[in-house]
């Protein structure tokens, strides 16, 4: 918890804007609670909100979250060595609370040959958690005095957030290549897909070409 704190101001601030953007389409203050404490993911809130009209497109939203959020499967799968040894319930309910932020700033640790196990990752994702339920409640009412986010600039904390876990995981120069091949093919396929397809091809294709130069 003491080790993600300076990534809680960038969280908070996002899922204000989501409270903000949610309370402009009409959610309930229980939806969104509701949303935030089930859900989860920012990303694919927002996604969802976006595409929030009525009557409610179901098939679009769930197609659309589904997508953006494949690269979970990744990142929790990248989690297996920090669960070693520990029972297969508790650790599929432990991959509730991995976001992002967390995730990055536990394997960022332990690039650097810091000492950061299942607990590490546990601790950050449950303040994370709290964060960003308690800021989207907030989000909420101050949806009434701030109706338009970008204005402020809000709407770059996720960017922000981003950023400064990348610092965070820079290695060296061997970083370079993976992290050029994924922005390169994530901007190809933003320009040429439709939807968010691009998130998982970067993905892909950072991490194959990340294993083939360690492979060499």
């Amino acid at each position: 918890m003491r080790d993600i704190l300076p990534v809680v101001p960038s969280v908070a601030a996002y899922a204000l804007v989501f409270g903000m953007l949610a309370r402009q389409k009409q959610l309930s203050l229980t939806e969104i609670s509701a949303m935030s404490g089930l859900v989860f993911a920012g990303s694919s809130q927002f996604i969802a909100l976006g595409l929030w009209t009525t009557p409610l497109p179901l098939g679009a939203i769930v197609g659309a979250v589904l997508i953006i959020n494949l690269r979970y499967v990744f990142i929790c799968a990248s989690c297996r060595p920090l669960f070693a040894g520990a029972n297969r319930l508790p650790a599929f309910a432990a991959m509730f609370f991995v976001a992002d932020e967390n995730w990055a700033m536990t394997m960022g640790r332990r690039a650097q040959g810091a000492e950061a196990g299942a607990m590490h990752l546990v601790g950050g994702g449950v303040l994370l958690y709290l964060v960003w339920v308690l800021s989207s409640i907030m989000g909420d009412a101050a949806g009434t005095l701030m109706p338009d986010p970008a204005r402020w600039g809000l709407d770059f904390t996720f960017a922000a957030a981003f950023l400064a876990l990348l610092t965070g995981m820079w290695r060296g120069r061997s970083d370079l290549f993976p992290w050029g091949i994924a922005a390169v093919c994530a901007i190809a396929a933003s320009r040429l897909l439709p939807g968010n397809w691009y998130i998982i091809l970067g993905g892909l294709a950072g991490s194959i070409s990340g294993v083939l130069l360690r492979a060499d």
